[in-house]
């Protein structure tokens, strides 16, 4: 078992280079003075005496304050901090004091240093920036509106002694973490002038470079040059590099400059490199404090709430609610925590039909085991599953209380006999497929088992097992796509659903799926034996006709002829999700209303059908689950958040049956639970990652590596950054930490109006208003709308009546305002002449308009550069943006001589066939008619040239899109080398407390038999940057790279000759006729 391999492995001896020393702690982001060292710890920031010590709390909020940078005369701290809810830059006084908020804007500003004089703090911020990537500002310790550095991009960045040069890195990364990563989005450092923003690159060979910080003519920096992080420096006299502190162990994750020395963070301690002795020594801290989320405390459980399970008689529920399983009254009562142990996992309650016990899930042992509870006396019987370790879903109790069915992570399908614990497998799906949803179905006499599973055509059959046998049968040839079987609990008949159109929307994987949103599908009823009647027979009233047949029978399945027995139910054909047995002789049907777009809400409605009514009745609206008493007299419904127990035989009238939940509450001890988390993770890359050999990594090494610091850790945040950093081990590409229970703070909507601003004659110009879509409620432009009518060059004179000048900041001016109504006064001069007054309702966020307004100057730039030869679109990701851009952008300029495809910040989503597939389609024929202009098959589709734009902020299905553009030799691929990331995920197991580790599990690999892709990128075929140069010009260098490109192909292009024959003479025989 895993908790014991690895106390087994715990005299196995580590490398000593990792040996973290006793009680370390996760001090992160030190930056340091003359004399003192500050730091961040447990989200505060902290302060020590440069020599080591106690260290003193500095800060106390319930949000996080980061990234502390001493001002240079070491009288001040500037620091990113969330008073207010949003990320914002402060300053306080180095002793100590209330910061001083210097930014108002929604985005989040991380702080990076100070400009040399003192007298502006340096940030980063997607404030202002049409794409994702963000910008360096400085802004005055005074406040007031900040000032953009003269560079596209800025991550992190610092200003040379003469603040007339800046290195900075010019990119972000996804993953803060990914170790030994080589991808399109490795850091760089570059040093630019800002006088013309011309800038050369620190000398490095596709290593990760950050942390720059210029002291004297040095630039010193982290680089993982050998594997880990370690420290170096680049003389800007000579050119060249040196290796300052060597990376070992654990990696230097951050560093700071300050006087004669740098004082840096090497995961779980801090040390000083002195400048002048060139020697390194760890610094001796000891922390003390109170640390409130450390404090067991109770806690509601209802956000926690998953997996019901109504009791036989439907007078309870029993519950999972962060890793306690609950029983909860449907009336009258107590909820009752019937495990109530600190740091276990309990999970997927099921209450047998007998009502004598409760089975569920357990990690006490360090493994999930099926656990049974008497629910009279509460003793416990623990059993081993089936290929365990593992992960085990859907516990489905037999009719008899004596089998329970259930799956695991492998695709299993098990049954274990709970007198014994043997367990028999079933079967075993054929692929990974995230909409896998088997929930399998006894029949009454818990003999036989029904559940569907995929074939090798991607659709699915459904199955019939023969428990007493072993025997397994397919029922449905596999012609359509058949799921959701379930016994009629009167024992004649089992229903289905099934579709025979479900077409390419079974490759769920490729974004051709998104082609068939609405397909539908129909019930059917299978008569399980030769001498039962078809459930859609006649009827008729007549006396001393009431039908008995099958009554006081033994329960038979006749599989001979099956095929022939099944028969279509009079219910409509919809897009059915679910089957439900009802009481004898009925069912219920989950279906999903069609919907218009991928991006469309849901619509789910539950039906019920009995066999004698023959007419579908509407039962619920916005259904998310269900669950029914054995007798089907009675049905656990969950709308949303809200669950409730009703009766089966009509509809439920509003409110009826609600379960009080208000008052379900645990005392959560967040220790341990951290403790059960950490071996979670583990468990979780163990049973799910895609590489069985998880890349050369031993995952009980790293296990017992990192556990020391677990003891240390004292707020959620700091266990995230601890899972951040050891699975980055892993060197593996969408591992994505995120969630838990952490404190909340409550924010305040900034608003934003939609446009640049500039500072002339001491009052704010509106310098460009951004136009959107005013139509589409997510681009709307609260500058354009009507009666606002604003344009660039008029000025915002006043807000809510007061004036607005050069010494206020508009963001600070516009707090709390987005999506209430603001009254501005705006003037064509500085004055209030010829001013007017107007309403405008501030957004919360610009992106969708600057994003909208980027992508609409490149096309305007394509026209411009092709003189009207060339079309453009933009496809943000291989999901609903891309799919939607395409077909609406791609499709309008068909008649384009040529097209450029910008997957720019492409996100990634789906795999793209689509699209390549769609550019990729030749001249077939020509056709013409009496009236109108001969036209192409296929019609939709440009038979130019093409060239795609990319850089390393695509990535994923943004890395696919391109290969994919490559390999099918659509055109050339002009830009940077993408993310590298083509290692997918798809469902994982969540953690206690509602965080998420992921562990990539759908790898994608060559048809030449390698790996490719991951960890490396798609290589353009024209590299070229985005030179910040020609930037600040107005020009981008990579979109007019990939026009030349694409009009050099056009004249290269030998186009067909396209002739229409003459019409024919068909008044005599064809020749040989």
């Amino acid at each position: 078992m895993w908790a014991l391999t690895l106390l087994l492995a715990a005299n196995i001896p580590d490398d000593p280079a990792f040996n973290a020393g006793d009680h370390p702690l996760l001090m992160r982001s030190p930056t340091v003075s003359k004399t003192q060292i500050v730091f961040q710890f447990a989200g505060d920031l902290w302060s020590v005496p440069r020599e080591g010590g106690d260290a003193v709390r500095i800060t106390n909020s319930p949000g996080v304050e980061r990234s502390p940078f001493f001002s240079p005369d070491g009288q001040w701290i500037a620091f990113s901090g969330q008073y207010d809810g949003n990320t914002d830059v402060y300053v306080m006084p180095a002793k100590g004091g209330v910061p001083k908020r210097l930014t108002y804007h929604p985005s989040p500003d991380a702080v990076c240093g100070w400009t040399p004089d003192g007298k502006s703090v340096i940030f980063s911020s997607g404030m202002e920036m049409a794409t994702d990537l963000p910008r360096l500002f400085t802004v005055p310790m005074t406040g007031g509106l900040p000032k953009a550095l003269p560079f596209p991009s800025g991550y992190m960045g610092s200003l040379s002694p003469d603040g007339k040069q800046l290195a900075y890195v010019p990119g972000m990364q996804w993953q803060a973490a990914w170790k030994r990563y080589r991808g399109g989005q490795t850091f760089n450092i570059w040093v630019g002038d800002l006088a013309d923003s011309k800038v050369t690159e620190i000398p490095r060979k596709n290593t990760n470079d950050k942390c720059p910080m210029w002291v004297g003519d040095k630039i010193f920096y982290l680089s993982d040059k050998t594997g880990p992080f370690g420290l170096y420096s680049f003389d800007t006299k000579t050119k060249s590099v040196s290796e300052v502190v060597k990376g070992s162990g654990f990696d230097i994750k951050d560093a700071s400059a300050g006087p004669g020395a740098i004082v840096y963070e090497q995961l779980g301690s801090i040390r000083l490199y002195d400048l002048n002795s060139k020697t390194t020594k760890k610094v001796d801290i000891r922390i003390n404090g109170d640390f409130p989320e450390v404090r067991p405390q109770f806690k509601s459980l209802a956000p926690y709430l998953s997996n019901g399970s109504i009791s036989p008689s439907g007078n309870r529920v029993a519950f999972e609610a962060r890793g306690h399983i609950f029983t909860v009254p449907a009336a009258k009562g107590d909820a009752r925590d019937i495990t109530s142990r600190d740091g276990v996992a309990e999970r997927y309650p099921s209450w047998s039909p007998d009502g004598k016990t409760i089975a569920y899930l357990s990690d006490e042992s360090g493994e999930y085991r099926l656990v049974l509870r008497d629910a009279g006396s509460d003793s416990e019987t623990d059993l081993e599953l089936g290929q365990s370790p593992g992960y085990y879903y859907a516990l489905t109790w037999s009719p008899d209380s004596k089998r329970i069915a259930y799956t695991d992570n492998k695709h299993n399908l098990w049954v274990i006999e709970t007198a014994t614990g043997k367990n028999t497998l079933v079967d075993t799906a054929t692929y990974e497929d995230p909409s896998r949803n088997v929930t399998p179905s006894w029949s009454p006499d818990g003999k036989w088992l029904t559940f569907h599973r995929d074939l090798d055509n991607h659709l699915n059959a459904i199955f019939i097992y023969d428990v007493e046998h072993a025997k397994l049968s397919q029922v449905t040839d596999g012609s359509s796509n058949a799921q959701f079987p379930v016994f009629d609990k009167g024992g004649d008949y089992l229903y289905f659903v099934a579709s025979t159109n479900t077409g390419v929307s079974a490759a769920w994987l490729d974004l051709s799926s998104y082609n068939a949103l609405n397909k539908t599908s129909a019930v059917y009823a299978i008569a399980l034996r030769k001498d039962v009647a078809d459930p859609n027979r006649p009827q008729s009233d007549e006396e001393g006709d009431d039908e008995e047949e099958g009554e006081n029978k033994a329960f038979s399945i006749d599989l001979d002829g099956i095929g022939q027995r099944i028969v279509a139910m009079p219910m409509p054909m919809r897009n059915y999700v679910g089957l439900i047995p009802g009481s004898p002789g009925s069912f219920f049907a989950l279906d999903v209303s069609p919907i218009a777009t991928v991006v469309s809400q849901p619509q789910l409605m539950l039906w019920k059908y009995d066999l004698e009514d023959r007419e579908p009745m509407p039962f619920a609206r916005n259904v998310t689950g269900a669950d029914v008493t054995p007798k089907g007299d009675k049905l656990l419904l969950i709308q949303g958040p809200v669950w409730s127990i009703v009766p089966t035989a009509m509809p439920p009238q509003p409110g009826q049956g609600v379960l009080d939940l208000d008052g379900l509450e645990a005392k959560i001890n967040p220790l341990a639970e951290w403790k059960q988390m950490y071996r979670e993770v583990w468990r979780i890359e163990r049973d799910f990652l895609y590489a069985p050999n998880f890349h050369g990594i031993d995952l009980k090494t790293m296990a017992r590596r990192y556990e020391p610091f677990l003891d240390g850790i004292k707020t959620r945040d700091d266990l995230n950054y601890l899972f951040e950093d050891m699975l980055g081990e892993l060197c593996i590409g969408h591992m994505f930490i995120s969630g838990g229970d952490s404190p909340s703070v409550d924010g305040v909507p900034g608003g934003l109006l939609g446009a640049d601003y500039s500072i002339e004659a001491n009052r704010y110009r509106l310098a460009r208003v951004y136009d959107g879509e005013n139509w589409n409620p997510g681009l709307m432009a609260p500058l354009t709308r009507p009666g606002v009518s604003a344009k660039a060059g008029e000025y915002i004179l006043a807000i809510d009546g007061k004036d607005l000048t050069a010494k206020d900041d508009i963001y600070e001016r516009l707090e709390a305002t987005a999506g209430r109504q603001v009254k501005l006064r705006i003037g064509p001069n500085p004055s209030d002449t010829g001013s007017r007054e107007v309403v405008v309702v501030p957004i919360a966020s610009e992106a969708g308009l600057r994003f909208k307004a980027w992508e609409e100057d490149n096309r305007r730039t394509v026209e411009k550069l092709s003189g009207g030869r060339l079309g453009y679109a933009h496809i943000p990701d291989t999901n609903v943006g891309g799919w939607t851009n395409f077909n609406r952008y791609y499709y309008a300029q068909i008649r384009k001589d040529g097209m450029i495809i910008d997957e720019r910040f492409n996100h990634g989503g789906q795999v793209d066939d689509y699209m390549v597939e769609n550019m990729s389609r030749p001249l077939m024929s020509m056709w013409t008619s009496r009236y109108g202009k001969d036209f192409a098959s296929p019609a939709s589709t440009n038979f130019g040239p093409k060239v795609m734009i990319t850089n390393q902020f695509s990535g994923s299905g943004g890395d696919y899109f391109p290969w994919h553009f490559k390999k099918a030799k659509v055109g050339p691929v002009v830009g940077k080398r993408t993310w590298g990331g083509l290692v997918g995920i798809l469902v994982f197991p969540t953690l206690i407390d509602g965080g998420s580790v992921t562990a990539p599990n759908i790898a994608f690999y060559n048809p030449n038999g390698t790996w490719d892709v991951e960890n490396h990128g798609v290589d353009p075929d024209v590299e070229v940057e985005l030179d910040p140069y020609l930037w600040r010009k107005g020009r981008d260098a990579q979109l007019e790279k990939a026009v030349e490109v694409a009009m050099q192909a056009l004249k290269n292009q030998k186009l067909p000759v396209i002739k229409k024959p003459a019409y024919p003479d068909k008044s005599k025989l064809p020749p040989g006729g």
